[in-house]
């Protein structure tokens, strides 16, 4: 028999810990992001106005998979609205339920939401995979139990697929790009020797965990004289407002072997970075950045493309750049990937109707703009 049980404090999740555990490895298209130790960092510094709404589906008694919900209020042109959705907030790319059963613990899930009391406007799961992990499940889950949700594509994302080997992937690449990157690598070398260093530690449990404060500490300084560290609403490493959380979680993706530096230094002062989570041999691009001294010079590009080397060299499978269409990423992605979400609008919450309203005259602003 099938139960669900819903936890609304970090407390109550305490026992399911073992089992959130089991679980991951079994999850597709897992990442840092899925773990529950994300879940108590981001919650501890962005959970104060939110809801907490982990749903545990057991079958015979026994976990087969979680589903991490909150219910968070957005602003939208018409009004405020209590949505119900995952705990990503943007932080990653991709999400959805813990475990590899995802049909049977989103059907569950939705059924539950449906039986019980309404806290939220309307419902919408985003960074949702269509094509390697969700595979239309959330939306018939939806469908099953008398919500009427619509599917959008939420974000599309740079993606590296390591096929093959390195020279197979360069060669693939555009000649002029590649002239780009070989002459940026002959203006670096001018300034002294350059050398990729590339920290990955295995997890704490297996004798490591180790965090490299010392190369943290100089992806955060490179951060702060870039170009993003003059941002007042900025979010990277060296940002007042969410630095402390990054360390936080930079701590314990350490732990668990997760964490992924690529410092890239010229005559052995760090000159660019990439940040990134890893799990099972995905690569999830966090943040990135280079001194603004060497900006014009390329550090950046052939950081990424010696880091690409390395991957390959490593049998990684891919690494997501993330969102967003800087000229760079196009040039070393092998293809584009699209997240999705699937949004539930009750005709009887007139918050709702104000959040559809304002994405509809968003959507005919934008066709106007296109137009013209």
């Amino acid at each position: 028999m099938a139960e669900v049980i819903e936890i609304n404090d970090m407390d109550g999740l305490v026992p399911y810990q073992l089992a959130w555990n089991a679980l991951l490895p079994m999850t597709p298209n897992a990442s840092f992001f899925h773990t529950l130790d994300w879940l108590i960092l981001y919650w501890r510094h962005f959970g104060d106005d939110q809801k907490l709404r982990v749903l545990i589906v057991l079958a015979c008694g026994k976990p087969i998979g979680i589903v991490p919900l909150c219910v968070r209020r957005e602003h939208y042109r018409f009004g405020t609205v209590r949505v119900l959705t995952y705990p990503l907030h943007d932080w990653g790319v991709w999400f959805g339920p813990i475990g590899p059963n995802v049909a049977a613990t989103m059907l569950m899930a939705m059924r539950h939401i449906e039986s019980t009391p309404r806290d939220w406007d309307m419902i919408e799961l985003r960074w949702a995979n269509g094509m390697r992990s969700d595979r239309a499940r959330t939306l018939r889950a939806m469908w099953a139990v008398g919500f009427r949700p619509k599917r959008a594509v939420y974000q599309r994302t740079s993606v590296v697929e390591f096929q093959g080997n390195w020279a197979d992937y360069w060669g693939t690449r555009p000649r002029k790009w590649r002239s780009n990157v070989r002459r940026a690598e002959k203006r670096l070398a001018t300034r002294g020797p350059v050398e990729l260093i590339r920290h990955r530690p295995i997890s704490l449990a297996n004798g490591d965990g180790d965090p490299a404060w010392d190369l943290y500490d100089a992806c955060y300084h490179i951060a702060a004289r870039s170009w993003q560290g003059r941002l007042e609403a900025n979010t990277t490493l060296s940002s007042e407002r969410v630095g402390m959380f990054l360390r936080e979680a930079h701590a314990a993706a350490a732990r668990l072997g997760m964490v992924d530096i690529n410092l890239l230094t010229i005559g052995g002062e760090p000159a660019a970075f990439a940040y990134n989570y890893h799990y099972n041999r995905s690569i999830q691009g966090l943040r990135s950045g280079f001194d603004r001294s060497v900006a014009s010079a390329g550090a950046g590009n052939v950081l990424l493309a010696r880091s690409i080397q390395d991957s390959f060299s490593r049998g990684d499978q891919s690494y997501d750049l993330g969102v967003g269409g800087m000229e760079y990423k196009s040039q070393f992605r092998t293809k584009i990937e699209m997240s999705y979400r699937f949004t539930h609008y009750p005709f009887t919450r007139l918050r709702s109707l104000a959040a559809r309203l304002a994405r509809w005259v968003q959507g005919r602003s934008s066709e106007e703009a296109a137009t013209k």
